[in-house]
């Protein structure tokens, strides 16, 4: 995954990218969320490997799994 994506603050504003690219982890989730398929987003940036969008669902799952929930109080 690391080999894939990347973060620099000179990048989209320090957003995590496929590596090389300006494609964001942001925007191929929001695309797959709104119904595209792998194939569309191949096609829409032929720049992109199935690897990279593997990559992009793992690094979302990592950062899901790395999240710490704190419970707020009710006031």
């Amino acid at each position: 995954m690391s080999e894939r994506i990347e973060i620099n603050p000179r990048v989209c504003g320090g957003q995590p990218v496929i590596k090389g690219t300006r494609i964001s982890v942001a925007t191929l989730l929001e695309q797959l969320a709104n119904g595209d398929s792998w194939d569309s987003l191949l096609r829409g940036y032929p720049e992109l490997t199935r690897a990279d969008i593997q990559a992009a669902l793992q690094y979302a799952r990592q950062s899901i799994l790395n999240t710490e929930i704190t419970a707020l109080d009710a006031a």
